[in-house]
């Protein structure tokens, strides 16, 4: 099965490289595809959570403090970050108008400076993969924890909590048009409206790595299965960007990932990993945990930013990463490119 989209408007980057990579990219060959027929399987229903549960581990950027993570209804519209060792500040609402930086990793923040959370995004992005429209997240630290599974253990905290309906409809929210964004490493992201008026969010990620993790591509249907499988992905960091964080995170806030390890991070060199990979191709080929942390938790989690209702259609990325992710979401809204589907 062959899968092309049309750029539509250049938005950002210059016009001919832009089509370059658009080209580079439709000559990448899928190497999984995990498509649905119909329905994408959530509520059609407005959602939020039945009630409290807590996922505690070691802080992603301090290593030994354990931090801890509450997932609980919430009576407002939206998702909010609840810092609880605060005492004066407000809740920050999980929108694109409240991101402080996307320089590494997406951090959230209003009001007080110490009011932000940081790498949001492996939190986030279970607002659109679990079809969750409204929920608190309170929080004992800017620090969250860091899990050897990944996301999995706050998908199960949600499932735990259970989604229960309210009594009135999603809200649904598309682009008005194909909309390309560019970058300056021959990355791009598309934003395209749905087929057929279809309430369901397809995502076509490419990666490109000089390492061992290489040339991949992945298409689906964002569905509660897609969700959950591409959740158990951890994120990656280079050997040398590993030797970096144990040489100098206690001296440098941009190095600071002290809960790294070889079990919650994928780690890769020019030529091997270390540690095991997951999501190992049957025939032994590609590892595919990298394209699939890529789509499922830090392209999703952009998405999320957009607060206007569950984003629905189809986003093609090549190459892209946070810092583009969450320059093209800005963008769409600063030049009113998004629009409410019936």
């Amino acid at each position: 099965m062959e899968f092309s989209y049309p750029p539509g408007r250049i938005l950002l980057g210059e016009t001919q490289s832009v089509r370059q990579a658009v080209e580079r990219f439709h000559a990448q060959p899928v190497d999984q595809a995990m498509l649905c027929e119909g329905d994408a399987g959530y509520s059609p229903r407005r959602t939020t959570l039945g009630g409290e549960r807590s996922v505690t581990g070691p802080g992603t950027f301090t290593g030994r403090a354990q931090r801890t993570l509450t997932f609980g209804p919430s009576a407002d519209p939206g998702w909010w970050i609840d810092r609880t060792d605060l005492d004066e500040q407000l809740m920050t609402r999980v929108s694109i108008r409240n991101v402080w930086t996307s320089a590494r990793n997406i951090v959230l923040r209003s009001g007080n400076p110490h009011n932000y959370l940081r790498m949001v995004e492996h939190i986030i992005a279970l607002r659109l993969g679990m079809g969750v429209d409204d929920v608190v997240i309170s929080t004992n630290a800017g620090d969250p924890p860091l899990f050897d599974r990944s996301s999995i253990d706050l998908v199960e905290a949600v499932e735990q909590c259970g989604i229960v309906e309210r009594d009135e409809p999603a809200r649904y929210v598309t682009v008005k048009e194909p909309i390309t964004f560019g970058g300056d490493r021959g990355d791009f992201l598309t934003f395209l409206p749905p087929e057929n008026g279809e309430k369901k969010l397809r995502l076509d990620v490419a990666i490109d790595f000089n390492s061992i993790i290489g040339r991949q591509r992945i298409v689906f249907d964002v569905t509660p299965a897609s969700f959950r499988h591409g959740a158990f992905a951890r994120t990656n960091a280079s050997h040398s960007q590993m030797l970096m964080v144990r040489a100098f995170g206690f001296l440098f806030a941009d190095t600071r990932n002290l809960g790294y390890t070889t079990d919650n991070i994928l780690i890769h060199g020019r030529r091997k990993f270390y540690g095991e990979p997951r999501f190992v191709q049957a025939d032994g080929g590609k590892a595919l945990e990298p394209v699939w942390h890529r789509a499922t938790l830090d392209l999703l989690a952009a998405i999320a930013l957009i607060d206007a209702g569950r984003f629905v259609g189809r986003v093609v990325s090549y190459r892209a990463g946070h810092t583009l992710d969450v320059r093209a979401v800005g963008l769409l809204h600063k030049h009113d490119l998004l629009a409410p589907l019936a």
